[in-house]
């Protein structure tokens, strides 16, 4: 577990991770400090092979996260402002670049850099309370940390629109209706329910989760015939792989699949400890791993190399949130 003010790290079992927004006493607000952990947070997790789903969760009962903090904006001259700027982009830039599968469970308030935090991860299960919203246009901001992006590819242009330019906040209800959230549970149970499904998904083959991923995320806004060329190096990628090979061996023997995957990311994890993992620094600048791109998926044992699909992940965007 790896801990610091506002952001922590918890290593559950079977491959899983949660990211924890711990500013309860704040909704948990993006402050700088926070945006550097969570980048550094995003970064490790991203980097582990044998970390399979990360979960995005947050403490408290009110919020799962309100957007930039705007107390600490307010003593910030214009100068610091945009000096923030790179910060706040660094750490979704991190989560976005994640190649595992990512979890918002969402609770409460999700405004502003909270929606876009929730936005940014690949499935959002949102429970009865949860309130999503993007209110920059009624403080004078422009949503900056994807959500006009974002939002426009999960709901449309037309209802992103209305969204954006008018403010106004969705229930949990509207939000399953219009697909700008992906699963409806009972009050406070957004967390369990989003540790479920990371089960569920680390049940499976990693190297096909992954390579899944990387279709889905960079075929995004191509033409269709260069975005079936984006799956169809995904589905080499886990077609050549032992995985696939005991995923086939295992169904036709009517047992449980003991991915040769896992073997290899347990392996190169155990090597990985204690080495340095770059982010932010301390001082809130960049570190060359801070926009890393996230790998297509390790290479299983005696596989041949093969070259990679092209990058083309259109979800990575800049931006600040609101708080409100």
């Amino acid at each position: 577990m790896t801990a610091g003010g506002g952001a922590e790290l918890r290593r559950e079992t079977d491959g899983i991770a949660e990211i924890v927004l711990d500013r309860r006493d704040a909704l948990n607000a993006l402050n700088t400090a926070v945006l550097v952990e969570l980048a550094a947070h995003f970064t490790t997790a991203g980097a582990d092979p044998s970390i399979r789903v990360v979960v995005v969760s947050a403490a408290g009962e009110r919020a799962f996260c309100v957007g930039a903090d705007l107390k600490e904006r307010a003593a910030m001259s214009d100068a610091q402002i945009m000096a923030q700027r790179p910060i706040f982009r660094a750490a979704f830039a991190a989560l976005l670049a994640m190649p595992q599968p990512t979890i918002a469970a969402v609770h409460g308030f999700a405004l502003g850099g909270g929606c876009e935090l929730a936005l940014s991860c690949d499935v959002i299960v949102a429970d009865e309370t949860a309130v999503f919203g993007l209110p920059e246009t009624t403080v004078g901001l422009v949503p900056g940390c994807g959500g006009t992006q974002l939002l426009a590819r999960r709901v449309g242009h037309g209802k992103a629109a209305d969204l954006i330019f008018s403010g106004r906040r969705v229930g949990a209800d509207e939000a399953i209706r219009i697909g700008l959230a992906d699963r409806l549970v009972a009050a406070g149970s957004a967390r369990a329910s989003a540790l479920g499904l990371a089960q569920q998904i680390a049940a499976n083959s990693p190297v096909a989760v992954r390579a899944a991923k990387q279709a889905l995320t960079n075929g995004a806004g191509l033409p269709l015939a260069a975005a079936l060329d984006v799956e169809d190096a995904a589905w080499r990628t886990a077609a050549g792989s032992a995985d696939r090979r005991e995923g086939i061996a295992a169904f036709a023997e009517k047992r449980r699949p003991a991915w040769p995957s896992l073997t290899q990311s347990a392996r190169e994890g155990s090597l990985r400890e204690g080495s340095p993992r770059e982010g932010l620094r301390r001082d809130g600048t960049p570190g060359e791993g801070s926009l890393r791109e996230g790998s297509l998926r390790e290479k299983s044992p005696g596989e041949e190399p093969k070259q990679a699909s092209p990058q083309v992940d259109s979800r990575q965007q800049e931006g600040s949130g609101v708080r409100v």
